[in-house]
């Protein structure tokens, strides 16, 4: 295995190299080591989750005293968030920031290699993106602050596991990896086999793919770049001047604007969002809202388009149920058919109820009539009982008709006018809730 030379560095610059003693980061950390004269910083985040996390530590920071490679860990003490993987990412990247900024360098190497780059490619075509996100990893990236690199995109988890083994590196395996409640590793386990079975060197015509996708979403950023300054205004589109260019470039310009709406940070928008957002766009209502996740909100009035950071913890909305929507972290759509039966699914009367119907938070002495109970209970006494975090409880969605009786809180309880498969409905409503690359429905 061989590491490119990358953008200006040379011998004697310092990088910092984010390893969790697995075996990927463990031989991305050998190969900088052995084949390059850096000054390496090896950064370590102990999530502090598993028994084995002590031992990873130690071993980890007793090989590079051995290595002569300066040591940097943080061990998290404190989890917050529900969505542990997002927590997770974002502490992470704290961490290397704050150790970047410590020793005065712009370099982070990490150890994604070409399996992970199919997979990503193969999970963001599943799910819809734009073009930056269909091409995967980018071998090199920058965010404004710094670089960073992935030299083992190059190489399969096969080359890296005979790597270590052919230089006696020892590494850790974490067991959550296999854990088929995960998108990434259902593809891992199911689909990366037969791909790998049809070509060896598959991972080679992924990076190919990536690197021509990357090309042209340069390009594209290019020309948007230029244009943008006249239809992108103090954080508002002019909608006539947005609607004279090419679709391709408007879904385009979208993305760039929630992008910068998001830091550039990895956010959870998806191509069902940009569909709405065109949607309120090009409809004939003049004052519309849709909510992104992480309390963002998108605002149509007349001629402009609002994009807005809304800090407020608390962000009310009651949104017209049409096809699908999607608010936070939940999509809630009107579907055709559906056998199954779950609190992720709720069948109606339209006789029953009073259309249409909406999509709105919590308020203040909200209950719904329960299937099966008779009576009523208390949407706060729901929530407690369902463990649901009290940060969350107040944009949890909840579907209400016209005369705002509370039909469905979705993926938790169902009221009393939900009707079973075998009897006369006339609606079918579906839930998914995504939990970072986990969904449940």
């Amino acid at each position: 295995m061989e590491l490119k030379n990358y953008h200006d560095l040379i011998d004697n610059d310092t990088i910092v190299v984010g390893c969790s003693a697995g075996p990927d980061s463990m031989c991305l950390l050998h190969l900088l080591k052995e084949k390059t004269n850096y000054n390496i910083i090896c950064c370590h985040i102990n999530h502090n989750v598993r028994k084995q996390s002590v031992e990873e530590e130690e071993y980890l920071k007793k090989y590079c005293q051995e290595k002569n490679i300066t040591f940097e860990c943080y061990k998290i003490t404190n989890w917050q968030e529900n969505n542990f993987e997002n927590e997770a990412r974002k502490k992470r990247y704290k961490f290397y920031e704050e150790i970047l900024n410590k020793y005065h360098t712009k370099y982070l190497f990490l150890a994604h290699h070409g399996d992970d780059l199919i997979e990503t490619i193969l999970m963001k075509i599943s799910r819809g993106s734009n073009i930056e996100g269909y091409l995967g990893i980018k071998e090199v990236s920058y965010n404004h602050k710094y670089y960073i690199i992935r030299p083992l995109l190059y190489y399969t988890k096969e080359d890296i596991i005979k790597y270590n083994q052919d230089h006696n590196i020892k590494y850790y395996i974490d067991n959550t990896n296999t854990d088929t409640n995960y998108t990434r590793n259902r593809y891992r386990k199911n689909i990366l086999p037969l791909l790998k079975k049809e070509d060896k060197d598959i991972h080679k015509k992924f990076l190919t793919y990536s690197k021509t996708l990357e090309e042209y979403d340069n390009y594209i950023k290019r020309y948007i770049t230029s244009i943008l300054p006249n239809i992108y205004i103090d954080n508002y589109i002019l909608i006539d001047k947005f609607n004279r260019e090419d679709i391709f470039i408007r879904r385009n310009i979208l993305y760039m604007i929630i992008n910068n709406l998001y830091d550039n940070k990895p956010n959870n928008t998806t191509d069902n969002h940009i569909k709405q957002i065109l949607n309120i766009i090009n409809s004939t209502k003049p004052n519309q809202t849709i909510n992104l996740p992480n309390n963002k909100l998108v605002k149509k009035e007349y001629n402009k388009l609002y994009f807005i950071k809304n800090n407020s913890k608390n962000v009310n909305y009651n949104v017209l149920l049409e096809d699908t929507i999607i608010i936070n972290n939940f999509t809630i759509s009107k579907i055709d058919k559906e056998i199954s039966k779950s609190n992720y699914i709720m069948r109606l009367n339209s006789k029953d109820i009073t259309l249409p119907l909406y999509i709105r938070n919590r308020k203040e002495g909200d209950y719904i009539e329960l299937k099966g109970l008779n009576g009523k209970k208390k949407i706060k006494d729901i929530f407690i009982n369902e463990k649901i975090p009290a940060s969350l409880r107040d944009s949890y969605p909840l579907l209400v008709d016209s005369k705002d009786q509370i039909l469905w809180v979705p993926g938790l309880k169902k009221s009393k006018y939900d009707i079973e498969n075998n009897e006369k409905y006339d609606i079918i409503l579906k839930c998914y809730h995504r939990k970072e690359d986990k969904y449940e429905s």
